[in-house]
């Protein structure tokens, strides 16, 4: 099946592990690149960047189960869980070594996924995603990862859920048909049930803090100055935390790949060229 938008992609679907996920891809391009959408968007967050990314790789974009209009399976509703999917996503689309590029809440997933298969990956581009231990988070994620249970939510209209969340996009003017699908993408129960992601960072992020030491992957990190939802003492962790990291941190709020696109794309750009082989030579 396949749908079009006024994107610069068109949008398909394929069953992964016998889930069915919504992707998009460019031209082949001299390297690979997988981009992982975050929440609660859609891969059409990339919109605003995917041209410049498509210069300098071949893309695949997908809406990770559970998010975006990809099917849920609960047992992947977490960022442990989540790694061993993105690494078979990844073989499914036959990527070889590609960078990862997976902000907001990929970023747990993205680490995880380079300490469990060293080497898979080329080098992960993330940020605006919670990793600080103990929690660091504000706005209506601190809310949400913090209730005592979903009931209040499950009751509640999910446009007004993901709406609220869409407040924080300060720069950028969402397209209606953007915005109409980040909505849609978590009608009835969705968007409820896509919060036990988000509520398994008590339990889960601990584990990450103690494998950050052991991820050799480059990582880039970009955080939004503006950013009140997940605060850039997360990005700071990280930092100091992995052996072979660089931190940006630009005028942006939380969503930077849409806040300021243009400074977003030239960071990945530069990074997917040579900035990932310096830093890892640096920190050798």
């Amino acid at each position: 099946m396949t749908i079009w938008l006024d994107a610069p992609f068109e949008m398909q679907y394929r069953v992964i592990d016998g889930l069915t996920v919504r992707y998009a891809r460019s031209e082949s391009g001299r390297q690979q690149a997988l981009l992982l959408s975050p929440w609660p968007e859609s891969l059409l967050a990339f919109v605003p960047v995917w041209s410049w990314l498509a210069e300098r790789a071949h893309l695949v974009a997908i809406d990770l189960p559970g998010f975006g209009h990809s099917q849920r399976s609960d047992d992947l509703m977490s960022p442990r869980a989540m790694a061993e999917f993105i690494l078979r996503a990844a073989d499914a689309f036959e990527l070889d070594h590609p960078h990862l590029l997976s902000p907001g809440t990929g970023t747990a997933a993205a680490l995880f996924a380079a300490a469990r298969d060293p080497g898979r990956l080329r080098s992960l581009v993330v940020g605006s995603g919670a990793v600080a231990v103990p929690l660091q988070l504000g706005g209506v994620l601190k809310e949400w990862v913090e209730a005592p249970d979903l009931e209040e939510f499950r009751r509640a209209d999910p446009r007004r859920l993901v709406a609220d969340a869409l407040a924080s996009v300060g720069q950028y003017a969402l397209a209606d048909p953007i915005r109409e699908d980040y909505l849609s993408s978590y009608q009835g129960n969705r968007m409820a049930e896509s919060m036990r992601y988000v509520r398994s960072y008590p339990t889960d992020l601990p584990v990450l803090s103690g494998l950050l030491p052991q991820v050799d992957t480059p990582v880039q990190i970009i955080a939004g100055t503006h950013d009140t939802t997940v605060p850039a003492v997360n990005a700071e962790y990280l930092h100091q935390r992995l052996p072979h990291s660089r931190l940006d941190v630009i005028e942006a709020g939380h969503f930077t790949w849409e806040d300021a696109p243009d400074e977003y794309a030239g960071l990945v750009t530069r990074w997917w060229g040579a900035g990932y082989l310096s830093s890892a030579a640096k920190s050798d």
